[in-house]
């Protein structure tokens, strides 16, 4: 069977490309089309179908671009009600792909549409699935997400919806089916992916925790609900962008890639409300930036930060990037719905720094360096997630997790001086900006954050649970 993952690493994303006898579908695809698009015609066949899994929480999906440049119809499982043109399929629907079949097996849970996608061959032999947020390897959909969109679809609910649909629907299939998830490690919709992005099913039964064949539902849904975080604040923002429609990806990029020099883009940022978000890598920032912006590296978990970071959706940006990543900046946001950018920095920061403009900078010390003034007893803020905390930290040090900063702006002294870390400089630099636009300066970041400090004698520990000490 012609089937194709097209994997994008920086939000653990996969969609699928299939295609026989002239014919393509496109699963879950992102919001830039073109990939999808020139896929199809180097095998010289027309884009059928657009099958959605269900109404995505982490990104913003392709459809509506894709099936207005390629002629598609979209697809959508039982029970979702989409704004615009689609099919609504019937459980255990058939579509043809040339001479494949695609069946529809609604698979509530991760939400109340969730479909399960099951690829048959041109002789009637089962290939695989397509599973969405329903089945990932090592894990399943966290049942929490819809309910900040629909207040009565509790978690429990869903988690119960999910525990049948498993046992139901996708364990009573072949052992020799290949999962094809939407999703792998590091995507905020499951707690425990595996970094394999395929597997075969019977592997799956055996290894992955919520497939245990012993296990009953009240179990499963505790054990499915321990230990979830809360999700990102965008999350129910791009699922409404999923239903209702959205902008095509064409005027966003219109809009963003508007070239400004230094006068036009100084004017533009004290005239609007717009938000300067520089995305060059940490150590480069730190050497020298416009005034007031905010850098979160395009390297990194560029949209996840940038979804956790910039609460409204809908904010008005101005771009500093690398020379030449401009476009790329401008469809990263639109991934996660930012589609307000209006202009980025024609030439990067060095064109502000050759207008003479003002520029901040943010001191930064090695971990040999922390080491030697570590003795001092300074004021340490560990802005890891609670969990990396927890597992080992420096003696003494406060944790403010990153995406709580704003909520715990009084935390931070200002009257004496302070030292940030993260586990390896990235989301300290994203801090030290925001501290910087916030009137702190009287601060110094380390470099190589806990990565480099876990390598020095400062003394270091584990939270204990207060259970163990029974």
């Amino acid at each position: 069977m012609k089937i194709e993952q097209i994997y994008t690493g920086c939000i653990a994303h996969a969609a699928y490309y299939l295609e026989n006898n002239g014919e393509a579908a496109i699963f879950d695809p992102l919001r830039e089309v073109g990939p999808y698009l020139d896929r199809a015609k180097a095998d010289n066949a027309k884009i059928k179908y657009v099958f959605e899994t269900h109404f995505h929480a982490d990104f913003v999906s392709g459809h509506l671009d894709l099936a207005t440049k390629s002629g598609a119809q979209i697809v959508y499982g039982p029970t979702a009600k989409p704004g615009f043109e689609a099919i609504v399929a019937e459980d255990n629907q058939l579509f043809k792909v040339g001479n494949y079949t695609v069946k529809v097996l609604h698979t509530p849970g991760h939400t109340m549409e969730s479909t399960t996608y099951l690829l048959i061959d041109e002789n009637g032999k089962e290939h695989g699935i397509i599973s969405g947020d329903t089945l990932f390897i090592g894990d399943v959909g966290r049942p929490d997400l819809a309910q900040h969109v629909i207040a009565d679809l509790t978690q429990d609910k869903l988690a119960a919806h999910l525990f049948d649909s498993l046992r139901n629907k996708i364990m009573p299939l072949s052992d020799d089916l290949i999962v094809y998830p939407n999703h792998g490690a590091g995507s905020a919709c499951g707690k425990k992916m595996s970094k394999e992005t395929t597997d075969t099913l019977g592997n799956q039964k055996k290894t992955n925790y919520a497939l245990r064949a012993d296990m009953t539902k009240e179990e499963f849904i505790k054990e499915l609900l321990t230990g979830l975080t809360n999700p990102p604040g965008y999350f129910p923002k791009n699922v409404l962008m999923n239903i209702q429609g959205y902008e095509s990806l064409d005027t966003v990029l219109e809009r963003g890639l508007q070239s400004l020099d230094a006068e036009a883009f100084d004017l533009v940022a004290n005239e609007t409300n717009a938000l300067v978000l520089d995305t060059r890598d940490a150590s480069t920032f730190a050497k020298g930036f416009v005034p007031n912006s905010i850098n979160i590296g395009i390297e990194g978990n560029f949209a996840m930060w940038v979804g956790e970071m910039i609460p409204d959706i809908k904010q008005e940006i101005l771009l500093i990037t690398e020379p030449g990543r401009e476009e790329e900046a401008v469809i990263r946001l639109s991934r996660v719905g930012y589609d307000h950018a209006i202009g980025f920095l024609k030439g990067g920061f060095e064109t502000w720094k050759n207008a003479g403009k003002a520029i901040e900078t943010v001191e930064r010390m090695d971990a040999q360096t922390f080491e030697s003034v570590y003795k001092s007893a300074p004021i340490i803020i560990d802005i890891r997630k609670k969990s990396e905390f927890d597992s080992e930290h420096v003696v003494g040090a406060i944790n403010i997790p990153l995406n709580e900063i704003n909520q715990h702006l009084a935390e931070f002294p200002k009257n004496e001086p302070f030292i940030l870390h993260c586990a390896g400089g990235y989301r300290s630099m994203i801090a030290a900006s925001i501290l910087k636009q916030r009137g702190w300066d009287n601060f110094k970041d380390v470099d190589s954050g806990f990565a480099g400090i876990a390598n020095t004698s400062v003394e270091k520990t584990a939270y204990v649970c207060p259970s163990t000490l029974l």
